[in-house]
C-alpha cells in the first residue's frame, strides 16, 4: 500500500513539474515576440542625416554679379573648396581635369565661384530634356531643410544639372524632366583651358510643386543649415559622360547616388 501511495505522489510531483516548465516556456515567447517587433519597427524608423562634411560659409556684404568674372571683392578672401571625388568614370590625370569652388550667401540664395579646368567642352545636346547629364554642366545639389533621405522624383531636394547654354534640369515629382531656370541663375567664361562659373541659387523648400509657382524660395538667415553637394559632369569626346566628379565622399562602389539620396550631401552652416 505505501508503495501505491508512494508511486502514486512521486506522479502527480512530475506532472506538476512538467506543468510548470510547460507554462514557463509558454510564457517566454511574447518576449522574444517584443522584441522582435520592436527591432523591426526601429529598422524601418527613418535615421536622422548625419551632418557629415559641415563646412561654415560667411554671409556676402554685397552679393556677386553673375558675369562669369571672378573679380567681386565677396571672392576674394574666401576658402577654396576641392572638386575631387571620382564618382563615376575611369581614374583620371590633373592634365584632364581639375574642379575647385567657393561659397557665399545673402537672404536671397547661395552663391557658388566655380573654376574647372578641363580641355575640352561638350554641348553635344541641344534639347534640353535628351540625356542633359551626357554633356559638360555643373550639377548643384541642394536640400533647404537638411531633412537626407530620397528624393530622386521628388522636391525632398533638388538635383540642378546646370548646362553650358544656362538651361537649368531636373526631375519632378511625374518622373518627367523640368527647366528650373528661375531657379539658379548662371554665367561662365572660358580661357584656354579654363572655365570660371558663377551661380546664384535659390533655395526652395520641399514643398515646391511645379505646376504651383506661388511657394517662394526661404530667406536664408545665420544659424541655418543645408544639405549641399556640387558634382561636375565630364565628357571629352563620347556620347555618353566620361567622368562625374563630387565634392563629397561616397561610400561604397556605386557613387553616382546625389541624383536620388540627399543622405550623401554634406552640410552648410550658414554664418554673419
Amino acid at each position: 500500500m505505501k508503495k501505491i501511495l508512494y508511486s502514486a505522489v512521486l506522479v502527480s510531483l512530475l506532472f506538476a513539474c512538467k506543468q510548470e516548465e510547460k507554462q514557463e516556456t509558454t510564457s517566454e515567447k511574447p518576449k522574444q515576440e517584443e522584441v522582435y517587433e520592436v527591432k523591426e519597427v526601429t529598422s524601418e524608423t527613418k535615421q536622422e542625416k548625419e551632418n557629415h562634411q559641415l563646412r561654415s560659409v560667411s554671409k556676402a556684404q554685397s552679393a556677386p554679379a553673375i558675369d562669369g568674372v571672378a573679380n567681386d571683392t565677396v571672392w576674394q578672401n574666401l576658402e577654396w573648396y576641392q572638386l575631387d571625388q571620382n564618382w563615376v568614370g575611369d581614374d583620371y590625370t590633373k592634365e584632364d581635369f581639375q574642379g575647385k569652388y567657393k561659397l557665399t550667401w545673402n537672404e536671397e540664395a547661395i552663391y557658388l565661384l566655380v573654376e574647372i579646368q578641363d580641355d575640352i567642352l561638350i554641348d553635344q545636346y541641344k534639347d534640353p530634356f535628351k540625356t542633359w547629364w551626357d554633356d559638360d554642366c555643373v550639377e548643384v545639389f541642394i536640400d533647404e531643410d537638411n531633412s537626407g533621405g530620397e528624393h530622386q522624383y521628388g522636391h525632398n531636394a533638388f538635383a540642378y544639372h546646370v548646362a553650358l547654354d544656362g538651361n537649368v534640369v531636373d526631375f519632378g515629382p511625374d518622373k518627367e524632366p523640368h527647366l528650373y531656370n528661375d531657379h539658379v541663375k548662371s554665367a561662365h567664361k572660358t580661357e584656354g583651358n579654363t572655365t570660371v562659373w558663377e551661380l546664384k541659387v535659390k533655395i526652395y523648400p520641399d514643398t515646391y510643386q511645379d505646376e504651383n509657382n506661388s511657394v517662394e524660395p526661404v530667406k536664408l538667415s545665420a544659424g541655418k543649415n543645408v544639405g549641399f553637394a556640387l558634382a561636375y559632369c565630364d565628357n571629352d569626346s563620347s556620347k555618353e559622360r566620361e567622368n562625374f566628379f563630387g565634392s563629397v565622399y561616397v561610400p561604397g562602389v556605386d557613387k553616382n547616388q546625389g541624383w536620388k539620396d540627399a543622405n550623401i550631401f554634406g552640410t552648410l552652416h550658414l554664418e554673419e
